[in-house]
C-alpha cells in the first residue's frame, strides 16, 4: 500500500531517487535512541545523519544548502522515512519554505544552510494561551522604535523550545489593523535577555511542548522576516507544509497500521465483533480519503497555488484519521497495553494531542466556517 503512494504524474527520476535512498538506508541503519538521551537530541543526531547523505532540503535551491529538486522529490523521501518507521522527518521544511518565500536574500543565506545541516535548531512561536492557535486572537505585541522592536507576550505549545537556538516568532505590530494585516514575523534568538522557556510535561511523559515568556525583548528591524503585516500570509505558508500528511511522512505510517488491521481482520475470518470490523472499515476509508486529499494539496502546490485557509481541512482530516486509527488499533491488539505499554500505546497517547498541536480542531472549524464558507460569526 505504501510502495507508490504518489502515482499522480511523478517525474521520471522519482523511482530512481527512492531506490538511491533505500540503498543509502541499507548502508546507514536507523540510529537507536541511547538510554536517557532526550528525544530532540536523538532527532538532531538523526537529522545530521540524513543531511550527511544529502537527504534534507531536497526542494531547497542549492545556493541555500539544498539540492534544488522539486517538492515531489522531498515528499517522496518523507514517505520513504515514514514507511520504514524512521525516527521522524526533520521538522524544518515548513520553516525553510517560510524563509524562502518571505525572507530577505541575506536571511536566506544566513539561516537556511545551517538550518538544513542541523547546526542551528529552530522552533515556532505561533500559539498563545489566550488564543490557542487562533492567530486572529494573538496578543503578543512588538512595539516599533527607530531601528528595533520591543516584544512583550507569551507563547504556548512551542515544540522543543528548550533545545532550540532560534524561534520563528509571530507578533502584532499594529493594534488597530485587522488580524490579517497586523501580524509580523521575526527571527528571535532564544538566548536574548527577556526570553524565558518553560517545558510542559505531557501525558506520555514527553516534554515536547513549552511555554515561551517574552518580557520586553529587543528584536532588531533586520530580524523581521518580510514586511510589517505579512505574518498572517507567512503563517499560512508554514502550516500548509506542517499539516500536509505527505510532507510529514504520516501517510505511510498510517498506511502500515491500516494494512496491519486489514490483515488481522482477514486472518480472523470474521471472528472479530461486527462493531470492531465496522471501525476498521472506517479507518480504511479515513486513510484513503486523507491520501487522496494530500495528493490533491501537493499537486496544487506544484502548480504554484498559494497556501490558504484550506489547510484547516487538511489538519482536521489528519487528526480524525490518526485518532480513530490508533484508538481502533489498541482495541484490536490489546496486548499492546500490557505492562507499560508497547510502541502502539505510545503512538495512541501522542495521537490525543493531534486535536491541539498545529491548531486545535475548534479553531480549524472556525476558520473553515468564516474564511471558506463565509458564515456569519453570530449566525
Amino acid at each position: 500500500m505504501t510502495d507508490t503512494p504518489l502515482d499522480f504524474g511523478d517525474p521520471a527520476d522519482l523511482d530512481r531517487l527512492r531506490r538511491e535512498f533505500r540503498a543509502w538506508l541499507a548502508e546507514h541503519p536507523l540510529p537507536e535512541r541511547q538510554s536517557g538521551e532526550p528525544v530532540p537530541v536523538f532527532l538532531r543526531r538523526w537529522h545530521r545523519l540524513l543531511h550527511s547523505g544529502g537527504w534534507v532540503g531536497l526542494d531547497v535551491p542549492e545556493r541555500y544548502g539544498g539540492r534544488g529538486l522539486t517538492a515531489l522529490h522531498q515528499v517522496a523521501i518523507s514517505d520513504e522515512l515514514g514507511a520504514c518507521r524512521a525516527p521522524g522527518v526533520p521538522r524544518i521544511g515548513y520553516l525553510a519554505h517560510a524563509l524562502l518565500e518571505f525572507g530577505s536574500e541575506e536571511q536566506r543565506l544566513r539561516f537556511l544552510p545551517r538550518m538544513l545541516a542541523g547546526d542551528e535548531v529552530w522552533c515556532q512561536g505561533f500559539s498563545e494561551p489566550g488564543a490557542g492557535s487562533d492567530l486572529a486572537g494573538m496578543s503578543t505585541f512588538a512595539e516599533r522604535h527607530d531601528d528595533h522592536y520591543t516584544v512583550r507576550g507569551q507563547k504556548l505549545w512551542t515544540s522543543y523550545a528548550q533545545y532550540s537556538g532560534l524561534c520563528l516568532l509571530l507578533a502584532r505590530t499594529d493594534r488597530a489593523a485587522p488580524a490579517h494585516k497586523s501580524i509580523s514575523a521575526f527571527v528571535l534568538p532564544l538566548d536574548r535577555p527577556g526570553v524565558t522557556v518553560r517545558p510542559l510535561r505531557a501525558a506520555n511523559g514527553d516534554d515536547e511542548f513549552c511555554e515561551l515568556f517574552l518580557d520586553d525583548v529587543r528584536v532588531e528591524e533586520s530580524e523581521r522576516v518580510g514586511a510589517e503585516g505579512v505574518g498572517w500570509a507567512l503563517a499560512m505558508t508554514t502550516v500548509s507544509y506542517e499539516r500536509n500528511a505527505l510532507d510529514t511522512g504520516h501517510i505511510s505510517k498510517y498506511g502500515l497500521l491500516v494494512e496491519r488491521l486489514r490483515r488481522h481482520a482477514a486472518e480472523r475470518h470474521g471472528g472479530l465483533p461486527d462493531g470492531l470490523l465496522s471501525r476498521i472499515g472506517r479507518c480504511v476509508v479515513d486513510y484513503e480519503v486523507l491520501v487522496a486529499h494530500a495528493r490533491r494539496r501537493t499537486a496544487e502546490r506544484l502548480a504554484g497555488q498559494v497556501a490558504g485557509p484550506e489547510s484547516s481541512v487538511d489538519k482536521l482530516l489528519m487528526t480524525r484519521t490518526e485518532q480513530r486509527l490508533y484508538d481502533t488499533a489498541l482495541e484490536v491488539f490489546p496486548d499492546e497495553l500490557a505492562g507499560e505499554g508497547g510502541e502502539l500505546f505510545g503512538d495512541y497517547l501522542y495521537s490525543r494531542a493531534a486535536s491541539v498541536y498545529g491548531g486545535t480542531s475548534q479553531i480549524q472549524r472556525n476558520i473553515i466556517a468564516k474564511r471558506i464558507l463565509h458564515l456569519p460569526s453570530n449566525g
